[in-house]
């Protein structure tokens, strides 16, 4: 295996490369989450790369991680404190196992290219993006990941995948829908 290293999503030039030109699915630049129903229809895609640049550049700390397979970056996870996800929030299924907690963080969204694929890179990614919520004061991170029977094509599996989590140390909390459990972790 080639050497893979994960970092704070700090280089624009890197998320671009690997959001692609369409901004990974379908262009959401990873805005999703972050953005109400409304506020999210209303905003083309050239303006959701435009937030997520914005982010990227402009925050006091990363919007996600990053993976670099031998230098080059191939995957990415969005972690941020939880209140910062407008959908999630409001959402039925994954809103918040609990309301009002404070130093909660959220994993919202995995991307990995073709070429990181069969790696391990969403497994180093989601301890990638633990680690990094923690040396931010996350004392919990929570994750929405899909629970299937079936297997899934991949632009299905953006929340991640249970056992992705559960090898990861989350414990499922909370459950809303069949296919949707809310884990969780302590970061101390």
């Amino acid at each position: 295996m080639r050497d893979l290293e994960i970092r704070p999503a700090t280089s624009w030039d890197d998320v671009r490369m690997v959001f692609g030109p369409q901004g990974a699915y379908s262009g959401c630049w990873c805005m999703w989450f972050r953005l109400s129903g409304p506020e999210f229809r209303a905003t083309p895609p050239d303006g959701r790369r435009e937030r997520l640049q914005r982010l990227v550049d402009g925050a006091e700390r990363a919007p996600g991680v990053l993976a670099y397979l031998s230098g080059t970056p191939v995957g990415w996870c969005a972690v941020a404190p939880r209140e910062e996800h407008a959908r999630l929030l409001r959402s039925r299924v994954a809103r918040p196992a609990s309301q009002g907690e404070a130093g909660v963080w959220s994993v919202t969204c995995f991307y990995v290219r073709r070429e990181g694929r069969g790696q391990g890179v969403p497994a180093a990614l989601l301890d990638g993006a633990v680690s990094y919520a923690a040396s931010q004061g996350a004392r919990v991170v929570e994750g929405y990941p899909k629970d299937s029977e079936k297997r899934l094509p991949a632009d299905e599996l953006y929340h991640g995948w249970r056992s992705l989590f559960e090898e990861a140390g989350f414990e499922e909390v909370e459950r809303r829908s069949p296919a949707r459990p809310i884990m969780r972790v302590t970061t101390a």
